[in-house]
């Protein structure tokens, strides 16, 4: 029963890229990445296009990706010195706290905050690709920065640095994938924006409501629910992890 933690990481990284506070900046970061203008996009030499967007965007996807793994490594660890049954409730409550935020039932002053690290410049080639990538995961941008939260919280649950790694892991390819296709077909993502922003609304609500599921498994520790099915298969003790 591990792939509903690993379906709801990779179902929070696609959340993450559809909150308000990501898609409508994404052609925006791809111009920036990559060098090249959105009249360029559209009439330059497609080759080159293609050829740099695949690098920068493959280069800036790493360099989210790796803060994020490292986080559910270092949250894991963490969780191994203090969780307890307390600090599993606490980190229940927050987590539904998170989700009535995102669904817009609660307002939350300090997670409406930009903290987005904005850099004037960017680094040349892959490699300033990369550090933009960088820049944009220590962002905990207020959308983000909840779901992330709540996966940083599952990985943690478990005590397990590898199991941190994986989670983070397809968390990350949940956010990056979308963006990858995205920066592909960037013309038809132009063109057809305006409809997606119709559907915002929906897509925080799906987010709010997956954060409030996980929610409830922290607060009633429901960790038998998604283990005990199979328990001798699994590494876990029943008190402590969410899903492993």
């Amino acid at each position: 029963m591990s792939e509903i933690c690993y379906l709801g990481a990779f179902l929070g990284g696609i959340f993450s890229f559809l909150s308000p506070c990501v898609l409508p900046l994404i052609p925006s970061y791809l111009s920036f990445i990559t060098g090249i203008s959105f009249e360029d996009f559209k009439t330059g030499d497609k080759a080159l296009i293609r050829k740099l967007t695949i690098v920068n965007s493959l280069s800036f996807i790493s360099g989210f990706s790796a803060v994020y793994i490292l986080l559910g490594v270092f949250s894991s660890y963490l969780s191994f010195l203090f969780y307890s049954d307390v600090v599993r409730i606490i980190i229940g409550v927050v987590i539904i706290i998170f989700g009535l935020y995102i669904m817009g039932i609660l307002k939350i002053g300090f997670l409406s905050m930009d903290r987005r690290v904005h850099l004037k410049s960017k680094p040349k080639g892959a490699i300033g690709s990369f550090i933009v990538g960088v820049s944009f995961a220590a962002g905990w941008t207020p959308c983000i920065g909840p779901i992330l939260g709540t996966i940083l919280s599952l990985a943690g649950s478990s005590g397990s640095a590898l199991y941190g790694f994986k989670l983070l892991l397809v968390y990350s390819a949940g956010l990056a994938i979308p963006f990858f296709i995205t920066s592909l077909v960037i013309n038809t993502f132009l063109s057809h924006f305006s409809i997606i922003q119709k559907y915002i609304r929906v897509i925080m609500i799906l987010s709010g409501l997956l954060l409030i599921t996980f929610g409830i498994l922290f607060l009633f520790n429901y960790a038998t629910v998604l283990v005990g099915i199979a328990p001798e298969i699994l590494d876990f003790h029943p008190d402590k992890v969410i899903c492993k």
